[in-house]
């Protein structure tokens, strides 16, 4: 299989994670500003999850640039990260809608959690695909962000439970963290190109 059949695949379900995110901002009743607040909390939960779905269809675009062939393996395990991104307008909605307490930002952080290990078992299947001395192996290195990502979603699970102002700030944390823009796949994309 050509990896652009599983690249619009992943794109186009992104895009339906993000349409129905925004599908959760209903319009207010009134037309005043003060008919907003009540909408706040939606919204900024709205926020948080379009950055992470961003930095995920982002750096799903860089890796699988590194890729010269589709197994099954990766069919799979993109399937599974999918699986978790799907899950976010559910755990928005149900955050934003309780104004952040307790239950829900734990099960956010919750599907944060799983969406980075299937991140990073999809980063696995490729690099097992393409051989150890891949474009995608040389280029993420130690891989610090996608080490301390899942140790923050933890801190923010077990954070909500007591202080979730506390597990709210983690969150965005991590997020900023990845906005930061890693040009570790270009750069080796690039280098790679040189030497063909």
């Amino acid at each position: 299989m050509a990896k652009g059949r599983l690249e619009a695949f992943s794109d186009g379900v992104i895009a339906i994670i993000i349409t129905i995110m925004v599908l959760e901002l209903k319009v207010p009743h009134g037309d005043g500003l003060k008919d907003l607040g009540p909408l706040l909390p939606v919204f900024l939960s709205y926020v948080l999850s379009f950055l992470y779905v961003g930095i995920y269809w982002n750096n799903h675009h860089h890796m699988l640039h590194t890729c010269t062939t589709v197994t099954g393996g990766m069919l799979w395990a993109n399937l599974h990260l999918l699986f978790w991104l799907s899950l976010f307008p559910f755990t928005t909605g149900w955050m934003g809608e309780n104004h952040f307490t307790a239950v829900p930002t734990a099960l956010y952080a919750a599907v944060l959690l799983m969406a980075a290990i299937a991140y990073v078992l999809l980063q696995q299947a490729i690099i097992h695909a393409q051989g150890h001395d891949s474009i995608l192996k040389r280029a993420i290195g130690r891989d610090w962000k996608g080490k301390l990502s899942p140790v923050l979603y933890i801190v923010a699970i077990v954070a909500a439970l007591r202080f979730t102002w506390i597990a709210q700030a983690v969150l965005v944390i991590a997020a900023l963290i990845w906005l930061i823009p890693d040009r570790r796949i270009e750069k080796h994309l690039a280098t790679a190109h040189l030497g063909d």
